[in-house]
């Protein structure tokens, strides 16, 4: 049975840390907890926005389409993401996909406490603001490598799937088995090019994979792609 989410549980989330407990408590009123499988279409856009998601297992992505039907990932969501805030702030309607990648542990509050504390705590303001910075350099970053080779796009997504799966960020943490067709989706590649570029990496101990999962094991090659410091 899912767990409900308490204050303590909210306040470690970047978004309210600082934030006094007594004026998270509204935030959990009504809350609703719901367990969501692999491939299940968590958000859709246009969907009018009904509140806030916090993720708090399992990983999804973030989702839009091209002018001509191809699907491009957005983002790659992790553990203590918040979803559904562009549409507190903006009309209303949820602005792109949201899937889940594997099995998803969710839960849903009410926009209107969020929308009242926005109004109400500078901090929160700012931290948002703060939020949505790095969710355009993220983008405009993920943007950048659509011109970059295979192997480098490769790369870029398991960091990214390593950093959203571990609260603290080490981009040598465990990424969830996933299926390769999703892979390629968020590297941006084809399948046939992610299956193969995979096996290199393989062969040169750049990345191990087995039944849990796959690992970065040598971050050398991303140093030298700029891709991590």
């Amino acid at each position: 049975m899912p767990v409900p989410l308490s204050c303590s549980d909210l306040a470690r989330l970047p978004l309210f840390q600082g934030i006094d407990a007594a004026l998270l408590e509204p935030l959990l009123e009504g809350q609703l907890s719901v367990s969501l499988p692999a491939d299940q279409v968590v958000v859709m856009e246009e969907d009018e926005g009904m509140g806030l998601l916090v993720l708090r297992s399992g990983m999804a992505k973030v989702r839009g389409f091209s002018a001509d039907g191809e699907e491009v990932t957005l983002a790659v969501l992790g553990p203590e993401a918040l979803l559904g805030d562009m549409a507190v702030l903006v009309d209303g309607r949820r602005t792109a996909d949201v899937v889940a990648l594997t099995a998803l542990q969710v839960v849903k509050l009410r926009s209107e406490p969020f929308r009242r504390l926005l109004e109400r705590e500078g901090r929160l303001a700012l931290a948002m603001a703060r939020l949505q910075a790095r969710r355009l350099r993220a983008l405009n970053q993920r943007f950048l490598l659509r011109g970059a080779d295979a192997t480098t796009r490769l790369l870029a997504a398991l960091l990214e799937l390593a950093l959203q799966s571990d609260p603290a960020r080490d981009p040598e943490a465990l990424v969830p088995p996933l299926p390769q067709r999703e892979l390629a989706a968020i590297a941006g590649l084809s399948r046939e090019t992610a299956s193969r570029s995979l096996s290199q990496l393989r062969r040169q101990g750049t990345v191990s994979c087995g039944e849990e999962g796959m690992r970065i094991t040598n971050l050398a090659p991303l140093r030298k792609r700029g891709l991590w410091h």
